[in-house]
């Protein structure tokens, strides 16, 4: 039964844990520390909303754990806060969902894990901070340079993107 369980949803989960994770051996640990937790859980299952969602809640938080554990965020003052609300332009919506995740994949472990739970999987930046253990403004600031960087990172691909088209 757990291997049926495992054949049919690692694919998945393993995409979660990919958002999350810096590379793919990182990812791998999660989602078998994921796995483990689900056959530990599996009588816990309530019947309240689908299977697949109460296992990618438990990846989702098995793969915040792991960040959480390695401590990369960095709480900031409010006037850093403030100084990186700045306006910009996305980008994102003109690249193939693989190309974002690429970008994704280049920021670093806190603001990737706080990017992924604010955007991918609609966590508040109140809730984003109970989670981790940081401020509501710290959460913010983390969303706000992860997507400042990914402003950047996508800028260039772009550029790249047109010079070898240039050059072809």
């Amino acid at each position: 039964m757990q291997e049926e369980l495992y054949r049919r949803f690692s694919p998945r989960m393993y995409a979660v844990c990919l958002r999350y994770a810096g590379n793919a051996e990182e990812a791998e640990d999660i989602l078998q520390e994921g796995f483990i937790k689900i056959f530990k859980k599996l009588d816990s299952f309530r019947s309240e909303g689908s299977f697949e969602g109460w296992i990618r809640r438990i990846f989702v938080n098995t793969a915040i754990e792991h960040f959480r554990r390695k401590r990369y965020l960095q709480p900031v003052t409010e006037k850093e806060e403030n100084t990186l609300e700045g306006n910009y332009l996305s980008v994102l919506d003109n690249l193939a969902e693989r190309d974002i995740m690429e970008l994704v994949q280049q920021l670093s472990p806190g603001y990737r894990t706080v990017f992924n739970m604010y955007v991918v999987e609609g966590y508040t930046h109140k809730e984003i901070g109970d989670i981790l253990g940081i401020s509501e403004g710290t959460s913010k600031s983390q969303l706000s340079r992860a997507k400042m960087i990914l402003q950047d990172l996508v800028k260039k691909f772009i550029e790249k993107d047109r010079q070898s088209r240039i050059e072809s």
